[in-house]
């Protein structure tokens, strides 16, 4: 019978998948052989001293206790069980081990019971089990037929379950591959680089949607060609030639609308196909080389700014010395009239001057330095004006055409700088071109857009009038382009230019907020474009130069200059005008004269002069003191003071040097004729003309100076000017003299041996407290003494008109 059930038993278990269904069919063949109440199968947990049954087999009328059991509740044969021991208990009440846990196993059926453990290499790991609700005594063949059972389903459960293993496997791998392969196209779908695969000739055999959003090639018309034969013309053979297996291959690969598109590929080969994976750079491309060309611009920016720095300076400095030169030519001509050698050579050297001063004036316009007078003009009409000037410039070989576009802007821009700039272009075009050829000059009306801007930063969008000047000439090469505004380069030969006139238009036009390009190319000729800011006002009426005969003046003007020989020159020209003439070294030196209530018609003053006072503050104090003073600006280098924005400040007269007396006289002339005029219209009695000054009278003066030559030198300059004299040494001889006689001014130097001066005019104050002082000193500051009166400064070395205007203030 227990054969036959082992029969039955293998066969079910052949038939049956599941685990437990395995376990039950073992469970239900014990419990018919041995008639018990109950059988089953379940797995164990040592840690948690437990038994997991998923199904058992029941007598009619008992109920299931699968689930989970702990062994503890029924009794302490669990340490039985570890040792790998089959537990039997014939009578849970009356064994050692169930004794107090009887009651429990009465309820589940197991007053007699064979636990049969089943182990593998790792221990315990399930248990068979047959429970009666008898007590029961177990015979040796049921322990027999149960291990064998036991061992049997043990196998059959292992069996199974590594079957189920293995499906599960199967099916896992086959889920794997098909999300792999899903995940694989939806990676070749959705990938932003490009992904080709080509045949050992490079045919292509398929390629992935970004190959057609990138380049545009629809795949089916890209499928059968060679990948070759989408690179660009100029990087092909690199491409071609290549090593395939270079991570980083970047060439231009062909769009369908004609354009490039740059293309970082990685290439490999792997069993007769060539996989290339490419990555669409373009614009990593066109920025870097925008942040080069930014970086480039401002590096360019940069060095002009200082090499116009550096000139604004250099002709500052050129200018006085220029100044000196050319007013000392000029008075010198007069001591040479009639000598025709000789005025022949200061006619060369006056010449001379003004190519220097040509010079300088470039270097002012290429350092942004220059004082701009601008006007509202119509560049259009401008132009057409010139024309004559133009044809007489470059000659009768060269064709000229100017373009004029219709409802052309105004722009607002120093009308005499335009002209010089397009008289410099058209003479660099006339010399590109060796004196043949086109020269085409356009104006029009343009618009800066954002993306040009972008390029180009000194620029910024807006609405610009555009003047152009083509010639047909050689061109320049890239080199030669790139240092074309610099100054004093140039590419003619020595003496056939200074390199400036470039630098000049370059300067000029940033000055006056505008922008220029050159656009050239070898034997292709030039272009140079210049954007000139768009004016909404009305044009100005523009008037010519007053070329007049040359007149001067018995006005007196104040001379302040901080350059000993140019004031020296200045003075002499205005005193050969017939000017009176008073001078200051410095803005605080004049004040100090203009304070002194002596009659001034004009002040003539530098713009760049040191000291804390500036010579602008220095107008503003003196016409607050002087209502109907004129005010008449000179400099080389206007350093913003008078200039604001590049332009000369509303009202402001200004010389710019170096000047001809001829220069001089008329501007001169004019700055008093408009104080006049003004002077005209406003109420009678607010001015004091020259005429009205106070007429000079002789002064009683105590000279006191320990050096003998500078006091015989001061002593002969005040006698010349008409004052009474009396000389002291020292201090000590000087204070009995003034307590015996009036003096109407005490000059005394203060660096005297014992008493200094300053303590002389302190005691000189209480004896005479109207007494006018003047110290004579080599320092440029005043010491405070009592009085209502300041004390005055003569600055040393002085000189007869220094001395006058020292008296008079005093």
């Amino acid at each position: 019978m227990r054969r036959n059930a082992l029969i039955e038993l293998a066969d079910r278990f052949s038939e049956l998948t599941e685990p437990a269904d395995i376990a039950f069919a073992a469970a239900e063949t014990l419990a018919k052989v041995h008639n018990v109440s109950r059988a089953g199968y379940g797995t164990i947990d040592l840690v948690g001293e437990t038994i997991t049954i998923e199904r058992d087999w029941n007598a009619p009328g008992v109920d299931t206790i699968a689930g989970v059991l702990k062994f503890r509740d029924y009794g302490s044969y669990i340490e039985d069980l570890r040792r790998g021991e089959t537990v039997v208990v014939t009578d849970a009440e009356t064994d050692p081990r169930t004794k107090t846990t009887a009651g429990a196993l009465k309820a589940i059926k197991a007053r007699a019971f064979i636990n049969m453990p089943i182990t593998e290499a790792s221990g315990l790991v399930a248990l068979l089990y047959l429970n009666h609700e008898e007590a029961r005594e177990w015979a040796p063949g049921d322990l027999d037929f149960v291990r064998d059972v036991a061992a049997r389903t043990r196998v059959a459960v292992e069996r199974r379950r590594a079957e189920q293993k293995l499906e599960q496997l199967a099916n896992s791998l086959e889920r794997q591959v098909s999300e792999r392969t899903a995940e694989v196209n939806r990676l070749w779908r959705n990938a932003r680089d490009l992904l080709v695969v080509t045949g050992e000739d490079g045919t292509i055999r398929s390629v992935n949607p970004a190959w057609s959003a990138v380049l545009g090639f629809p795949a089916r018309e890209s499928v059968g060609r060679r990948l070759g034969t989408f690179v660009w013309p100029d990087d092909a053979a690199m491409f071609l030639t290549g090593d395939r297996r270079t991570p980083d291959l970047d060439v231009r690969f062909r769009h369908l609308d004609g354009s490039a598109r740059w293309i970082s590929w990685r290439i490999f080969v792997e069993e007769g196909l060539t996989f290339a994976y490419g990555r669409d750079v373009t614009a990593e491309r066109e920025q870097a080389r925008a942040l080069a060309d930014a970086s480039e611009q401002l590096r360019q920016a940069q060095k002009m700014e200082a090499i116009g720095q550096l000139t604004g300076g250099v002709a500052h400095d050129f200018n006085n010395l220029l100044q000196v030169i050319s007013g000392n030519l000029q008075l010198l001509s007069k001591d040479i009239a009639g000598n025709a050698r000789a005025e022949q050579r200061v006619a060369n050297a006056v010449a001379g001057v003004g190519r220097g001063s040509k010079l300088a004036n470039q270097l002012l316009a290429f350092g942004r330095r220059q004082a701009l007078e601008p006007k509202v003009i119509n560049i259009g009409r401008f132009i057409s004006a010139l024309e004559d000037l133009l044809r007489r410039t470059i000659g009768e070989a060269i064709e000229v055409e100017t373009i004029r576009s219709s409802g052309l802007w105004n722009t607002y821009i120093d009308p005499s700088q335009i002209e010089n700039a397009v008289l410099n272009l058209a003479i660099n075009a006339r010399d590109a071109m060796n004196g043949i050829g086109k020269l085409t000059v356009e104006v029009g009306n343009a618009y800066i857009d954002d993306t040009y801007a972008r390029h180009h930063p000194d620029i910024k969008p807006g609405q610009y009038v555009l003047l152009a000047v083509t010639d047909t000439g050689e061109g320049m090469t890239a080199e030669v382009l790139e240092r074309a505004f610099e100054p004093f380069f140039s590419t003619k030969p020595v003496g056939k230019g200074s390199g400036l006139g470039l630098s000049m238009v370059y300067g000029f036009v940033k000055q006056s907020g505008g922008h220029v390009k050159i656009y050239s190319e070898p034997g292709e000729g030039t272009t140079v474009r210049i954007y000139l800011p768009r004016s909404k006002e009305e044009e100005d009426r523009l008037t010519d130069i007053d070329y007049g005969p040359v007149t001067g003046g018995t006005e007196t003007i104040l001379v302040a200059e901080d350059d000993d020989e140019v004031r020296a020159t200045v003075v002499e020209m205005l005193g050969d005008l017939g000017y009176s003439v008073l001078k200051a070294r410095d803005a605080a030196s004049a004040l100090t004269v203009i304070e002194s209530g002596v009659s001034i018609d004009l002040l003539f003053t530098d713009v760049v002069m040191p000291g804390p006072l500036r010579s602008p503050d220095l107008a503003r104090k003196a016409r607050e003191r002087l209502p109907n003073l004129a005010v008449l600006f000179t400099s080389g280098y206007t350093e913003n003071s008078i200039v604001h924005e590049g332009r000369l400040d509303a009202g402001v007269e200004l010389l710019s040097k170096p000047y001809s007396r001829e220069a001089l006289a008329r501007k001169v002339r004019a700055t008093l004729t408009g104080r006049k005029k003004a002077d005209a219209e406003s109420p009678a009695g607010e001015g004091q003309s020259g005429e009205g000054a106070m007429k000079a009278r002789t002064l009683k003066i105590l000279l006191v100076e320990d050096d003998f030559l500078i006091r015989l030198n001061a002593a002969d300059l005040l006698q010349e000017l008409g004052h009474d004299i009396v000389e002291a040494t020292t201090a000590e001889e000087a204070l009995p003299l003034l307590k015996t006689q009036a003096f109407d001014i005490l000059l005394t130097d203060i660096g005297l041996p014992a008493m200094p001066g300053t303590e002389l005019a302190i005691l000189a104050r209480e004896e005479n407290p109207a007494i006018g002082v003047v110290f004579a000193t080599g320092h440029n500051s005043l010491p405070s003494i009592p009085g209502d009166r300041p004390a005055i400064l003569l600055q040393k070395p002085y000189d007869s008109a220094a001395v006058a205007a020292a008296l008079a203030a005093a």
